[in-house]
């Protein structure tokens, strides 16, 4: 049986939980990293000496970094469902999560979510979180016009692309931030929160993290 260590408030855990939810596999889940600790004990760092969450073991596997497990569990379990073995088709959903993790996550979750949400008002920087509000505005408008006429990101099938990129969503949807026009985003978030997996692992409040560097 799988065994996932995170918190569930995390996005790159979230990603994990979501895909093995809509695959319908057993597994376990062990409460890791905030306030749950952890991730300094010999035994978490035998598993990752980064100190990262989320981290799976399957069996004898251990593997760490969200977008690497998601590449396994589909890999293994998925039976193409998410990640195609279409070379083509693959790199494709492979070019929108590199850009999510390269481009786009940085931005908004280290420079918006962090920057703003995450920060203690006083603490806050708020040219730099002006800067990264632009840029994410910049690169919504670009994955809005990529999506014209799209039911999902590359295909009329959900892959790991949308998952990669979805879990932030809610969390861009939700912050007191400004957004540009983007309609076709907000048609394929609907569609996103028409997934039970998606609900039930994504859009889970976190109001807990306001203010909160440290956790």
């Amino acid at each position: 049986m799988l065994k996932v260590y995170g918190r569930k408030n995390s996005i790159n855990v979230q990603k994990v939980l979501w895909l093995i939810d809509e695959l319908a596999l057993p597994f376990e889940h062990i409460p890791a990293g905030g306030n749950f600790g952890m991730l300094d004990t010999p035994e978490f760092l035998a598993m990752n000496p980064h100190r990262k969450i989320p981290v799976i073991c399957d069996n004898t596997a251990v593997i760490w970094e969200s977008q690497t497990i998601l590449r396994y569990i589909s890999a293994k379990y998925g039976k193409s469902q998410f990640w195609s073995d279409d070379p083509y088709i693959r790199a494709q959903v492979a070019e929108w999560m590199d850009w999510s993790q390269s481009t786009l996550q940085p931005e908004f979750m280290n420079g918006i979510f962090w920057g703003f949400y995450r920060t203690p008002e006083n603490l806050r920087n708020i040219e730099a979180i002006q800067k990264s509000v632009e840029l994410c505005s910049n690169y919504f408008k670009i994955l809005d016009k990529h999506l014209e006429n799209k039911i999902f990101l590359c295909s009329s099938d959900i892959s790991l692309a949308d998952i990669a990129i979805g879990t932030q969503l809610y969390r861009y949807f939700e912050l007191d931030i400004k957004r540009p026009q983007i309609p076709n985003i907000e048609a394929w978030y609907s569609r996103l929160k028409s997934r039970a997996p998606y609900l039930k692992n994504v859009m889970i409040p976190f109001q807990d993290l306001y203010g909160q560097l440290n956790y």
